[in-house]
């Protein structure tokens, strides 16, 4: 029925910090967890060193929240914080290599302190949604977040592109942990990419690569003939 008092107007105006609020929520609540049900935890890895966990993470596949679903170049990162919280930035591009950059920022807390593998990732003030580092490998160039429920994971890796045979060996972890690979989605990462965040820290570690690679060349006893 038509209201003559309703402004049409409204619908069209920015929306207010309690409207913004709840539209987050609700594109967030499945990630919350707000069901009463209790799912076998899922196994973690049985250490991490946070300080070396930290720093930039590309996102490789997912189970994905609604958020991310047309997610390119996707990249996860964490600073430590005075706290011992983590600072967390997830940024991608929306539905394409040329498409809008998305930024995320919720903070990691770690529960359990003996292993540091499970966490809580507050999105939204004061929910709470489950984060457990499932496989890490040693040098901490690979990793599977995951949760009890299943509902999602994220594959990610120090590079935004890895070998046929770590693929094989993330699947066959995925499947152990009893995840679904039919709705596994690969994320697609082109770069460089000029415009995104993590683009200058990606051109500062490889300068910083050549420049190690040159002073070693340089300081090699073969670099130079001994005279007699």
């Amino acid at each position: 029925m038509h209201d003559p008092h309703f402004d049409r107007s409204a619908s069209r105006r920015p929306l207010g910090r309690g409207r913004s609020a709840l539209l987050a929520l609700s594109l967030l609540a499945p990630l919350l967890g707000t069901s009463c049900s209790s799912p076998m935890p899922l196994p973690t890895v049985q250490d991490v060193d946070l300080e070396r966990f930290m720093g930039d993470w590309f996102v490789l596949a997912h189970v994905p929240a609604s958020i991310e679903r047309k997610a390119y170049n996707a990249v996860e990162s964490y600073a430590l914080r005075d706290d011992g919280k983590v600072a967390t930035t997830y940024v991608f591009r929306k539905g394409g290599f040329d498409g809008p950059l998305k930024e995320y920022r919720p903070v990691g807390t770690v529960r359990d302190r003996e292993t540091n593998a499970t966490w809580d990732m507050q999105f939204l003030w004061p929910f709470q949604a489950e984060y457990l580092i499932v496989e890490l490998d040693e040098e901490y160039s690979v990793t599977i977040i995951g949760r009890s429920k299943l509902d999602y994971v994220w594959v990610m890796a120090r590079t935004p592109e890895i070998g046929p045979e770590r693929w094989e060996a993330l699947e066959a972890k995925l499947v152990e942990l009893g995840y679904d690979l039919t709705k596994l989605r690969r994320v697609p990462h082109q770069w460089p990419d000029a415009d995104h965040p993590v683009q200058a820290r990606m051109d500062a570690a490889e300068a910083d690569r050549v420049d190690r690679s040159a002073t070693r060349s340089s300081a090699s006893p073969t670099s130079s003939q001994s005279t007699s």
